[in-house]
C-alpha cells in the first residue's frame, strides 16, 4: 500500500507517463508494486526552494511497513531521474520524503 504525493511548481505534461514511471520505480521497495500504488499529483504549485522559484519538486512516499536504507536509496535515485525526465526538475532541486506506516486502513478494515 504505497502512496506517492508529487508536488511541483512546473507543469506535469504527461501524467500518465509519470504514473507509469512511478509504478515501475516503487518496485525498488521489496514487496511493493503498482498494483496497490496510489498517486496524487499537484503541478504549477506555489513552491520555492533555496529562495528561488526555479523548477523544484517534492515527492512524499508513504509505505505500509518497513524497508531498508538500500531500497530507499535506490528509490530516491529512481525518483530523481523521473523528476528530471517527466517534470524537467533537476535532481538537486528535488526532495523525497519517506514515511513508514504501522497501520493502514482500506476497505473497512486495517492492516
Amino acid at each position: 500500500m504505497p502512496f506517492i504525493n508529487v508536488m511541483t511548481n512546473s507543469e506535469i505534461k504527461d501524467k500518465t507517463a509519470l504514473k507509469n514511471e512511478l509504478g515501475k520505480a516503487i518496485e525498488a521497495i521489496p514487496g511493493k508494486s503498482e498494483a496497490w500504488l496510489m498517486i496524487k499529483t499537484e503541478d504549477k504549485a506555489d513552491m520555492y526552494f533555496k529562495g528561488s522559484d526555479e523548477p523544484c519538486a517534492m515527492f512524499e512516499v508513504a509505505i505500509f511497513g518497513k524497508s531498508t536504507d538500500a531500497a530507499f536509496d535506490d528509490l530516491t535515485k529512481r525518483i530523481c531521474k523521473i523528476s528530471e525526465e517527466q517534470l524537467g526538475v533537476k535532481a538537486e532541486r528535488t526532495y523525497v520524503k519517506y514515511s513508514e506506516i504501522d497501520r493502514w486502513g482500506y476497505n473497512n478494515f486495517n492492516f
